[in-house]
C-alpha cells in the first residue's frame, strides 16, 4: 500500500506544502532541497496527494517516508532500488498510514549512527572520531599521511571518514599496515574518475533534478563497484590459494 492509499484508508487530512515538508527536514538534513524532494517524487519513493489547484500535499506520513530514504541515502549510502526495496516491505506490513510511519520511525532508527551528526551539520571533531572508532591520534595521523584521510571544513570529519577509520582500524587488526592501504586509494581515485566521466554531464544538465539524477548514479555505481570489487578480490585469493 502506498503512503497516499494508506492515507486515505485512515482518512488523515492533516498536509503540509513541499516548503512547509523542506523546513522540516532541513533541520536534520540541512542539504536537501525542493528539487530533491521532487525528484524522489519522481522515482516513486513518496506520493504526496494533490489539491485542487495541482500544489502537492504532504502528509506526516509522507514526511516521515522522506525522513527514511534520506537516511538511508545519508547514513549507509544505499542506492534507490534497495530503498524502494525496504520501503515496499514495509508498505506490505503497515495497514494504513500511522502504522506505516511507526515501522519506518523504527526502521530508520534502527540503522541511524549512533553520533550527533545530525545536529552538528554531519561533522564530527578529531577527538570525537578517535572516541567513535577506538584508534589513536598517531593512527589518524598515519592514515592522514598517506593520503587516506582528510578533514573538512574547520578541520571537522564527516560519517565516511568515521567508517574509513573503522575499516582501516579492522584491517589494521589482521597486520595490514596502513601504508598497504594506498593502493586501495589509488584504485578508489581511479574509479572516481571513471563514474565522473559518466555523471558530470549529468550533474551539468538542464531540467528539474539532474543533479540529484547525477548523484543517484554516483551512489548505485558506487555500489556495483564495491561489489566488482569484493568479487575480484574474492576470485584472486582463491586463485593465489589453490
Amino acid at each position: 500500500m502506498t503512503s497516499s492509499a494508506a492515507r486515505k484508508d485512515a482518512g488523515d487530512e492533516r498536509t503540509m506544502s513541499i516548503g512547509a515538508v523542506l523546513a522540516v527536514l532541513s533541520e536534520d538534513f540541512p542539504d536537501v532541497t525542493i528539487s530533491k524532494i521532487r525528484f524522489l517524487e519522481a522515482e516513486g519513493l513518496v506520493t504526496p496527494e494533490r489539491a485542487p489547484s495541482g500544489y502537492r500535499r504532504f502528509s506526516d506520513a509522507d514526511c516521515e517516508r522522506l525522513r527514511f530514504v534520506l537516511t538511508a541515502q545519508r547514513d549507509r549510502y544505499l542506492p534507490l532500488k534497495v530503498i524502494r526495496e525496504q520501503l515496499d516491505a514495509i508498505d506490505e506490513q503497515s495497514s494504513d498510514s500511522a502504522s506505516g510511519a511507526r515501522l519506518l520511525t523504527s526502521a530508520r532508527t534502527a540503522v541511524a549512527p549512533e553520533t550527533d551528526f545530525a545536529s552538528r551539520g554531519g561533522r564530527v571533531a578529531r577527538e570525537t572520531l578517535i572516541e567513535r572508532t577506538g584508534v589513536d591520534s598517531a593512527f589518524i595521523a598515519e592514515l592522514t599521511r598517506n593520503g587516506l584521510l582528510s578533514a573538512g571544513p574547520g578541520g571537522f570529519f564527516d560519517e565516511d571518514a568515521v567508517r574509513l577509520v573503522e575499516a582501516a582500524a579492522a584491517l589494521a587488526n589482521f597486520g595490514v599496515e596502513t601504508r598497504h592501504l594506498r593502493a586501495f586509494k589509488i584504485s578508489a581515485d581511479r574509479e572516481a574518475g571513471l563514474v565522473a566521466q559518466i555523471a558530470g554531464p549529468i550533474a551539468k544538465g538542464k531540467g528539474t533534478g539532474a543533479r540529484d539524477r547525477a548523484e543517484e548514479l554516483v551512489r548505485e555505481m558506487a555500489a556495483l563497484s564495491v561489489t566488482l570489487h569484493t568479487q575480484l578480490v574474492k576470485a584472486a585469493v582463491r586463485s593465489a590459494l589453490d
